[in-house]
């Protein structure tokens, strides 16, 4: 239980970090007519956000157990998301061959938010349980 409320503030931040992406993708794509498409930038941030909402879960649900158990769920984690991000990113580039260079200035940079904004949460979330 005392998890929950890390949980529940990581998750607001994480919907925070998609509106903030969300917007912006709109500033960008509306006015200043340069970039990708806005279904573009609405399909990797949500795929991205997604990722990283699984991460969270895995990673939170994981800091119940017991201390062996919490560094399984830990490296679990971040496992999923290497490999959930690698598959994606297979898909993106080479299925839907989107190759130009604003998809792919797009797709890292939105992997980069949202890759730190993921390390920042589980880093902090270790650090204050290592406190205790």
């Amino acid at each position: 239980m005392y998890l929950l409320k890390p949980l529940a503030k990581s998750l607001f931040l994480l919907a925070l970090l998609e509106i903030i992406v969300l917007t912006a993708g709109f500033i960008i794509t509306a006015y200043l007519n340069v970039g990708p498409d806005y279904t573009e930038i609405v399909t990797v941030s949500a795929v991205f956000t997604l990722i990283a909402l699984l991460v969270l879960l895995v990673f939170f649900r994981g800091q119940q157990k017991e201390p062996a158990n919490q560094t399984i769920h830990t490296m679990t984690a971040i496992s999923i998301k290497f490999l959930a991000e690698l598959i994606f990113a297979f898909i993106w580039f080479f299925t839907g061959k989107k190759t130009g260079i604003s998809s792919i200035i797009l797709f890292f940079v939105l992997y980069l938010a949202f890759t730190l904004f993921s390390i920042m949460i589980l880093l902090k979330t270790l650090k204050s349980k290592s406190l205790e």
